[in-house]
């Protein structure tokens, strides 16, 4: 195969920090190469520099042999070079073809500049055919469920018909059948002698796409290589520089009273009738398809969605969750599937990202107390191992596991003691990953009950003292975890219901 693409010696600094030390990284034509390292490792600097969000420091990058100055966006697209990132980066008010094209708009009129809109509706429509999906493109992006924004995202990189395509953990959002056509999709593009740079912290999606695999940790490229000449523990071991003997390190925990109960729930957002309890020092999780209805639950609970019926009760107590406030007066804290969007002020500090939800408590006659602030920060920081290079470091720069650190922060300083975990793991690194379990054990221990959500069969098999399995907003099954198997959870995921389950 041809070498489409080089890049010597790319370094790239930041003040006070060395993001990329002397990298090599090379792309052949037809080639699925994965990108991988732990959340940090500089893998995000490496594809910014590609893509022209950040320029090099030092280095130099050449496209089939002829060297390249890539200063913004705008020249890795003419260059042939598209990105998907990890956030998506959608105007959600527009809809699904106004998205794929924008900043592309073609004109019926110049003198009048009128869009041809006809033409962007079959254009559009092409594309969503190829990648099997079924919505309109008409349809407005911000009433899409989260995993066919996320192929929107895909639908418009794809557009540009890009020589090189850079995938950023694009499966993070997708469910298995989605996943399966997007990996049609990437095999197409592969044939066609589309190049494609693949990051993903789902170890099993590595081989079944990629071809070769480039390691990085702290900023230094550790070791490219065949993936059918590497196993899962030597992937393991190039991110982290040792081998992780235990990635689901539960702990059997002596379970308390009862501390949250729901009975028949519903709400406007598609679950019905739901009833389960929780208690202190239990990991209850919930499985089910993307759109099955386990996040509307956490957000029932939390306030965030108003309930049509159904009563929560909290240490036995019948409350009134009106709102999120109410939620966190009850001691109830959710930790979002979005943390980005939905879980941090991204262009706040860590300090006052922590400090969020204890803001009235700090409040000294209406002034915030710095002091005070400061040294709960500090607590928090160094209870939770939070990396960061101080507590006023802006939360957008740091890394995935310690977003949701900070996250985590911002409910145990508010002394929750109800815990809802939305995809805890989504988009973190192997071990990124055994740091948030083991907080999760930790809080059980402290007589926390703990709710998580998450995709992943692993996870909710290893980490879960009970199974609740949802289908179009219903439980269709309840396992205990030592009793659970993934066929049995994946049957009652797709609508099938056990009687034996209990």
């Amino acid at each position: 195969m041809a070498t489409v693409l080089q890049m010597k010696n790319i370094s790239k600094f930041f003040p006070g920090v060395k993001a990329l030390d002397n990298v090599d990284f090379s792309l052949e034509s037809g080639e699925i190469h994965v990108l991988a390292g732990e959340n940090g490792a500089g893998k995000s600097t490496l594809i910014k520099i590609l893509s022209g969000a950040y320029t090099k420091s030092e280095g130099e990058i050449f496209l089939h042999g002829e060297k390249v100055d890539i200063n913004n966006p705008i020249k890795a697209k003419k260059l042939g070079i598209n990105v998907i990132y990890q956030e998506l980066e959608l105007a959600l008010n527009m809809t699904v073809m106004e998205n794929i094209f924008l900043g592309k708009l073609p004109l019926s009129n110049r003198a009048l500049g009128t869009v041809n809109f006809n033409k962007i509706y079959k254009e559009t429509q092409k594309i969503l055919d190829k990648l099997g999906l079924e919505f309109s493109p008409n349809a407005i992006v911000g009433d899409l469920r989260v995993a066919d924004q996320q192929m929107v995202e895909i639908a418009k990189a794809l557009l540009g018909n890009p020589e090189i395509l850079i995938m950023d953990e694009p499966t993070s959002s997708l469910c298995d059948s989605e996943i399966e056509r997007l990996f049609t999709v990437m095999e197409d593009l592969r044939k066609s002698g589309k190049s494609i740079v693949f990051i993903s912290h789902r170890m099993k999606e590595l081989w079944e796409v990629g071809d070769r695999i480039s390691i990085l940790r702290s900023g230094k490229m550790i070791i490219t290589e065949s993936l059918a000449k590497i196993d899962e523990n030597g992937v393991t071991s190039a991110m982290v520089g040792k081998e992780i003997e235990n990635k689901f390190p539960k702990q059997k925990v002596s379970m308390g009273d009862e501390v949250l109960r729901v009975e028949a729930l519903s709400s406007k957002n598609g679950i019905k009738n739901i009833s389960f309890n929780v208690k202190a020092g239990e990991i209850l999780g919930i499985s089910g398809l993307v759109g099955s209805g386990r996040t509307e639950i956490l957000r029932a609970i939390f306030g965030a969605d108003k309930t049509e019926e159904g009563e929560i009760y909290v240490k036995g107590k019948k409350v009134n969750i009106k709102n999120p406030n109410d939620a966190v007066k009850y001691g109830i804290g959710l930790i979002p599937e979005d943390r980005k969007q939905q879980g941090l002020v991204l262009d706040l500090n860590v300090k006052d990202n922590i400090t969020l939800s204890i803001l009235k408590k700090l409040a000294n006659t209406g002034v915030l107390d710095q002091k005070k602030m400061k040294e709960v920060s500090k607590e928090y920081i160094e209870k939770l191992s939070i990396k960061t290079p101080n507590m006023n470091f802006k939360s957008k720069l740091l890394s995935g596991g310690n977003q949701q650190k900070v996250v985590l922060a911002k409910w145990l300083c508010a002394k929750s003691n109800v815990f809802l975990f939305d995809e805890p793991t989504r988009g973190i690194d192997v071990g990124a990953k055994v740091e948030v379990y083991e907080l999760m054990i930790e809080l059980a221990k402290n007589g926390a009950a703990i709710i998580m959500v998450s995709s992943e069969m692993p996870e909710i098999l290893n980490m879960s003292d009970r199974i609740l399995v949802m289908h179009e907003g219903k439980i269709t099954g309840k396992f205990r975890a030592e009793d659970a198997k993934a066929e049995n959870i994946l049957n009652c995921a797709m609508g099938g219901e056990l009687s034996d389950n209990e």
